[in-house]
């Protein structure tokens, strides 16, 4: 942990010129970015993965017809469909798996009164006022209200994540229509039985991280802010 927030207070103190006051938030950004870069192998090989599963799209309609009135028989024929043809119908879940604890780490951070034996500097610092390791609650009942200095921020912040989540929904809307609900990057986990739910939810789920950013430090929303924007920009780029 020390020697991550070292590395966070490193980046703040490249970026003072140029940012001012708010060089911790955008160190988080440059940071998130560094992560979304480590894991774009993944998101490329789940882009591969699924055109690979839409091309099975027609074996498994007939394998729903034969196997229809038997769940657990079509259940196995599935999984062993995708066993044969080596397409993992979870792969789309990976580069999201693998992002957890880098935002995990990020929350610890922010969320920590000492870092290493010694006051965490880093909750000192700022985005336009508001404090990267407050969280939404605290800037309401800062005396500042939603219009104060610190509400505004997250005003701001919730306006982006629901503009980009609701991008998201249309794109995953979108997809799901045109190549069946594994378009979404998700994998064919709703063709199974009893998950045809999960297909009909899977659009409205990127409108969830307005839960997350309401309750997490400023700090890991900014993270949330940046990975979810970078989502919707590389799905529409890779699922084309």
């Amino acid at each position: 942990m020390s020697g991550f927030a070292g590395v966070v207070e490193g980046l703040a103190d490249a970026l003072q010129p140029v940012v001012g006051g708010s060089a911790a938030a955008a160190a988080i950004v440059l940071f998130t970015a560094f992560v979304r870069l480590l894991v774009l192998p993944l998101s490329l090989a789940a882009a591969r993965g699924q055109k690979a599963r839409a091309v099975l799209q027609p074996k498994i309609a007939e394998l729903r017809k034969r196997y229809g009135r038997d769940p657990e028989r079509l259940q196995r024929a599935v999984l062993e469909l995708h066993a044969r043809e080596k397409v993992s119908p979870l792969s789309g879940c990976l580069p999201s798996l693998c992002q957890l604890p880098a935002f995990f780490l990020l929350y610890h951070l922010f969320s920590s009164e000492t870092v290493g034996g010694r006051a965490n500097e880093l909750l000192g610092h700022e985005l336009l006022g508001a404090p990267l390791g407050g969280r939404w609650l605290d800037a309401l009942s800062g005396g500042g209200g939603v219009f104060g200095q610190a509400g505004v921020v997250y005003l701001g912040v919730f306006a982006v994540v629901a503009a980009v989540a609701y991008g998201s929904y249309r794109l995953t809307r979108r997809m799901m229509a045109a190549g069946g609900a594994s378009a979404a990057g998700g994998g064919d986990v709703e063709q199974l039985p009893g998950m045809a739910a999960v297909g009909r939810v899977m659009p409205f789920m990127s409108f969830f991280t307005l839960v997350t950013v309401a309750v997490v430090p400023l700090a890991a929303a900014l993270y949330v802010v940046t990975s979810t924007t970078w989502s919707l920009a590389e799905r529409a780029v890779l699922y084309r």
